[in-house]
């Protein structure tokens, strides 16, 4: 199942099933709401309801797409998680850590699946990273390997945009540089877990303006997702609603310089999950 936030012509937020190039309103169905923060740890004992469901039906065409979760507790995001990424790192001298590396997203940089992206004042160096984003489903802790798959809500594509002169310069930790407003993407609506037979085995592109700039794997994680989880919840608790981008593959623009202009448009796709494209504005 595909669970969109959407608006109609300026109208308030309400919660979608995607079916094909339609989204059925499902904000009426007793116990759903508008909001899929609050709705998830519910989900499975509404998904018959949220299925039959068939009232207020639009074409995807004719309604503005919302980021599927705008307000999570926690956005985080591991560093160079992907084999030929950490390469491409180290040849541009970017350090590569020996363990899972965790950063905060502030979830005020969190927009829309077809919103404008800042160009910041402050920085030229605006870098795009098509990333897998999990959703958590359950509150949980102490999480072990084998039993991670069990706290996922669902997928949603990310593009983890990066100010890489505040990233790896102007700041000692990655939050500066991965929290500018506009810099975290979402969407284009959150993918339940039981429609991805492997999390694992996924394509993923990003391409600015037509181009492809990255076209890779999920398979060449150097921690899977599980492993991510299980790391993490050694430390935290996790509750419904919480993001987490699980790294980008080789293709940025840090060891090439060729950074994000005004002007440009990012698509970023991942097989099975759909695509968010973005355009790149000055900031106001």
């Amino acid at each position: 199942m595909k669970i969109a936030r959407f608006r109609v012509q300026g109208g308030p937020v309400r919660l979608g099933r995607v079916d094909g190039d339609h989204v059925v309103d499902i904000s009426d169905v007793p116990g759903v709401g508008t909001s899929l923060r609050a709705l998830l740890p519910g989900l499975p004992a509404l998904r018959d309801a949220v299925q039959a469901a068939d009232a207020g039906r639009h074409l995807l065409a004719d309604v503005v797409l919302e980021a599927p979760v705008d307000d999570p507790q926690k956005f985080l995001g591991i560093g160079m998680n992907y084999k030929e990424h950490a390469e491409e790192a180290r040849a541009a001298g970017i350090p590569v850590p020996e363990n899972q590396m965790w950063f905060n997203k502030q979830v005020s940089c969190i927009v829309g699946p077809r919103a404008d992206v800042h160009k910041p004042r402050v920085s030229d160096q605006l870098d795009h990273e098509v990333e897998l984003g999990v959703v958590i489903g359950t509150r949980c802790r102490h999480v072990p390997v084998e039993e991670a798959r069990s706290v996922i809500a669902g997928y949603v594509v990310v593009n983890d945009l990066s100010v890489r002169d505040w990233l790896q310069k102007r700041s000692p930790t990655f939050t500066l540089g991965k929290s500018f407003d506009t810099h975290g993407p979402v969407g284009p609506w959150l993918t339940t877990d039981d429609e991805v037979a492997d999390p694992h085995a996924l394509r993923m592109r990003l391409s600015v303006n037509g181009e492809t700039r990255q076209d890779g794997g999920t398979d060449d994680m150097i921690y899977d997702v599980y492993e991510q989880i299980a790391y993490l919840t050694q430390v935290m608790t996790l509750m419904p609603g919480d993001v987490l981008a699980t790294g980008t593959p080789s293709g940025i623009g840090a060891p090439t310089g060729r950074f994000l202009q005004v002007g440009d448009v990012v698509r970023a796709e991942i097989e099975g999950l759909g695509a968010i494209e973005n355009r790149v504005v000055a900031e106001p």
